[in-house]
């Protein structure tokens, strides 16, 4: 056999290197060229709010399993307390390391969307997921007729929690709680005595800016005109902020908070005999107040006229997104719909986990919920999942200078303030605001 040339044996080794390379599919290939090492995995990092410790267990033992079961996506769990939030998200986004997926509240989906702060995950996801959205829920996520978030959970803002044993030494029926203020009010005077008072509900400018959204729109509209042209506080709203006013002129809710809107500790603990609070109350008192749950009474927030069909909570809640500026929208669009919208068991978990005190999104995960021997058994679950989740409305999606301005004047009429005065300053501020920003414009 002739030697080969240099030339033709360089030509040889050349072709030989170009073929294995096309077959490793270059350097984002499979096996690198020659050794056999797998490729360098896609890494996602996943940030979410802190919330109870059996929630961050959940987050962490399903985050675990997806590494397991997807050998080229890594996820790098991040759970950030609330209070430490907008400080370390703007810091990662200034440094151009935002994680590329993270837990976001249904009412900034659609101001940060239209910011271009999200990145649609239409493109990266199978479309059958959006099926097994309730309606109602799938609205929250959508702007343009696309998805900017997937959802995990929805939560009524407001439900009445009640003492049925102090009720009862009260002369007051526990199988008939207040549906109507009046109703409330006149129950309120009664229960405060030998240092417990009547009621905790919402005591400061910010918890009144959300909690009472749902009130708000008892009376058919928000407060702001469809258009976003202009406040639109009429007399339902003056009527809402008296309401609140008599709670606290009458003492029935203590002038000094004993804790915050969104903590049961005070119910708990037997300093009040009712508490307006979120469906996840029920999960806390089940966790940390055992001893008195044979005597908790649960009820939908009294409106004016006692009407349970109108609404008295909006549905509050958490959604993924992906950040707008996310690198590997693939991945991280599989790592979603593996979480949020794949096995219904990952979700149950959560639910189970959580008390049954929040509420699915998906029909299919209802619908194994249903199928719980202990979510059957739930007489809470079922009580708010049948007469106050189906008439509670989507958070406003409009700037929260508006939801302040009137959150202040609830603050500004307990104070000394006259509803009326109250209620025109709130209109000045929004109009103010409306104008300044050029609101109506921004009307998605």
């Amino acid at each position: 056999m002739k030697k080969m040339s240099a030339k033709l044996l360089l030509a040889a080794v050349m072709g030989t290197t170009l073929v294995l390379s096309a077959c490793s599919g270059g350097s984002d290939g499979g096996a690198a060229a020659g050794n056999g090492a797998p490729k360098e995995k896609v890494v996602i990092d996943f940030w979410v709010n802190q919330f109870e410790e059996s929630t961050s267990a959940w987050f962490k033992k399903w985050v675990e399993e997806f590494n397991k079961t997807h050998e080229q996506i890594e996820v790098k769990l991040t759970i950030v307390p609330g209070d430490a939030w907008d400080q370390k998200m703007k810091a990662a986004q200034a440094a151009g390391k935002a994680p590329q997926v993270y837990t976001r509240d249904y009412g900034k989906i659609v101001p940060a969307a239209m910011q271009g702060q999200f990145m649609p995950l239409d493109e990266y996801v199978d479309p059958a997921i959006w099926a097994d959205l309730y309606p109602n829920v799938e609205q929250f996520v959508l702007y343009k007729d696309q998805h900017y978030a997937y959802p995990m959970l929805v939560e009524p803002s407001a439900v009445l929690y009640y003492r049925k044993d102090l009720f009862q030494a009260a002369g007051l029926d526990p199988a008939n709680p207040p549906k109507t203020w009046d109703e409330l009010i006149d129950a309120g005077k009664k229960l405060t005595k030998d240092g417990v008072y009547g009621l905790h509900i919402a005591s400061n400018a910010v918890e009144f800016s959300w909690t009472t959204w749902g009130l708000q729109m008892n009376g058919g509209h928000q407060a702001i005109s469809e258009d976003w042209s202009k406040a639109n506080l009429d007399a339902h709203y003056e009527s809402l902020i008296a309401f609140y006013k008599r709670l606290y002129d009458e003492k029935i809710a203590p002038a000094q908070a004993l804790n915050g809107y969104t903590d049961m500790a005070d119910f708990g603990q037997g300093k009040v005999a009712m508490s307006v609070n979120g469906s996840w109350g029920i999960g806390q008192l089940r966790n940390d107040y055992k001893d008195i749950l044979p005597n908790v009474g649960v009820a939908p927030m009294p409106t004016p006229d006692g009407d349970g069909t109108k609404p008295s909570a909006t549905l509050g809640g958490w959604s993924f997104v992906m950040d707008g500026k996310a690198k590997n929208p693939k991945e991280a669009g599989e790592f979603i719909s593996w979480f949020l919208a794949g096995d219904p068991e990952i979700m149950v978990d959560y639910f189970r986990t959580s008390q049954f005190s929040k509420f699915p999104p998906r029909k299919s995960v209802d619908e194994a919920i249903n199928a719980d021997p202990q979510a059957q058994s739930d007489e809470v679950r079922k009580m708010i999942a049948e007469k106050i989740v189906p008439y509670s409305l989507a958070e406003p999606t409009y700037d929260w200078a508006i939801s302040f301005a009137f959150g202040s004047a609830i603050e500004r009429a307990i104070q000394g303030q006259s509803p009326a005065e109250a209620l025109a300053q709130a209109e000045k501020e929004i109009n103010e605001f409306i104008a300044k920003n050029d609101y109506a414009s921004k009307k998605p």
